[in-house]
């Protein structure tokens, strides 16, 4: 039988961002995908109760939750079962449904999420998280803290100050949580031109090192 819970899930990296529309969500995906790359066993964790994305980027939209004797079963994203992805948008009627909840309902499902899916045996659980410091991240970074199973949370931010500002934030909660800091990724910091390879720094670049 799949093992439930996190119980033989040997990773856990949470992405978290000070500021929303910094591509968090991609980068979690993009995370998720390059571990995979390397040869690894990855699920993907979206608990953005409020403005899920990881079904969007994944392609995985309509795909909804099975159960089994062991909990719930997540979506994977091909035949090869090469990725594991739980959200709330796979329990949602439709994908324009709003979800209107404080925090006890919140702290509830994310629990859910963490000890009553079969993550099966994984190397890694990337978890996709709102904005900001509020109870998704809290009730996350608490319930694996105490259970001695957080090794970790990746930055995301874009390089214009009023971005870092927040991450700066962001860090601090860490610091405050117990949760260690693995790295800050800079996103959106150079296009890079498809004719002529040339990077052109538009949000400027370099921002996040400081």
């Amino acid at each position: 039988a799949t093992p439930n819970g996190i119980a033989s899930v040997k990773h856990i990296v949470i992405v978290l961002s000070g500021k929303g529309g910094v591509g968090k969500s991609t980068v979690a995906a993009q995370l998720a995908f390059a571990l995979i790359a390397s040869g690894s066993k990855v699920g993907l964790l979206d608990v953005d109760l409020c403005g899920p994305s990881a079904a969007k980027v994944l392609g995985l939209e309509g795909r909804q939750v099975m159960q089994s004797s062991t909990g719930w079963i997540p979506v994977y994203n091909d035949a090869s079962q090469s990725l594991a992805v739980m959200s709330i948008a796979f329990l949602l009627q439709s994908s324009e449904d709003a979800v209107i909840w404080r925090g006890p309902k919140k702290n509830a499902l994310i629990k859910q999420f963490l000890e009553d899916v079969a993550w099966g045996e994984l190397d890694y659980l990337i978890i996709d998280t709102p904005p900001g410091t509020s109870d998704e991240q809290i009730s996350t970074i608490e319930f694996l803290r105490d259970k001695g199973r957080l090794d970790g949370a990746v930055m995301v931010t874009t390089p214009q100050e009023v971005s870092l500002v927040d991450v700066r934030k962001e860090i601090t909660f860490c610091s405050k949580m117990g949760c260690k800091v693995l790295g800050v990724v800079e996103n959106m910091s150079g296009f890079v031109c498809p004719c002529c390879s040339e990077v052109t720094h538009i949000f400027s670049s370099g921002g996040a090192e400081a």
